[in-house]
């Protein structure tokens, strides 16, 4: 009997120990797993402000980008927190890894063309081929960009129409900014008659486009005949125009020289088709 009490005690004790080695142990590890926690949420926030505010002071950086770059940051520097936690109560890391990749390869699958957008969305952000207030034209879309997310850009179109095209779209496709540039050349051209003066017709052009307001000095208007056609003499004329009143001076343009060519005799012809017709014997 006293044999089988001090077996049991010392297995008492045996298991006391354990227990208590577990416990310390498992302490320390809930210890340093919460100070690893605390560090790592103070240095995530950190950088993702430092990284909010080194990128604010960069002149143009949308600021879009800006705050989905210092979110990347903050949940890459947790992510790593996380793992470096499990590591304290043993858990193997690299397995923890391996998942994390086939999670994320399994979500990118699923999410190609989300992603395709995303990745669209920052090349638009970071280069930059049209900023929102510029009328841009990428294929069968046109419009004034309104505003450039990373999944999406929105257009208002001329007749006030809106307009949700997806990244991928627009980076995929040639666009034309008709925004960037603060000056834009206009080719008019214009038929008369053979029978009509081309220097006449020269200078009623030229006292029309002088007058208009927005039209460059330099580089200096180009006058030239550049077409003999079947029914007229196309005379032509290049000249720059500031982008804000482009539209408004070609339209004027065209508009005041057909006006003044019929008041100084001179036709515009249009193209006309004569028929000869043999006789017949009677």
């Amino acid at each position: 009997m006293q044999e089988q009490t001090a077996e049991f005690i010392a297995g008492t004790n045996a298991l006391a120990l354990q227990i208590s080695n577990l416990v310390l142990s498992y302490s320390l590890s809930t210890i340093g797993a919460i100070i690893i926690l605390c560090v790592g949420w103070v240095i995530a926030g950190t950088l993702s402000k430092w990284t909010r505010q080194s990128l604010s002071k960069l002149k143009g950086f949308d600021h879009t980008l800006i705050g989905f770059l210092s979110a990347s940051v903050r949940y890459g520097v947790l992510i790593v927190v996380l793992v470096m936690v499990l590591g304290q109560f043993g858990i193997q890391t690299a397995s923890i890894l391996a998942a994390l990749g086939a999670v994320g390869l399994a979500i990118g699958l699923a999410l190609q063309g989300t992603l395709q957008n995303i990745a669209a969305g920052i090349m638009l952000l970071v280069l930059r081929p049209f900023k929102v207030g510029e009328f841009v034209n990428a294929g069968a879309i046109s419009g004034t960009v309104t505003e450039i997310g990373l999944f999406s850009t929105e257009l208002k179109t001329y007749d006030g129409l809106f307009v949700m095209a997806p990244n991928s779209l627009l980076w995929n496709t040639p666009v034309t900014n008709y925004s960037r540039h603060k000056v834009r050349m206009h080719d008019f051209k214009v038929g008369i008659g053979y029978e009509d003066d081309v220097q006449k017709a020269f200078g009623i052009i030229k006292t029309i486009i002088s007058d208009q307001k927005g039209v460059l000095k330099t580089p200096e208007p180009v006058y030239f005949v550049s077409q003999l056609a079947d029914s007229s003499v196309v005379i032509s004329c290049r000249y720059w125009i500031e982008s804000a009143h482009y539209f408004t001076v070609s339209n004027t343009t065209t508009e005041q020289v057909k006006a003044a060519f019929e008041h100084g005799d001179i036709n515009i012809p249009y193209p006309q088709v004569t028929y000869h017709r043999s006789g017949s014997s009677s």
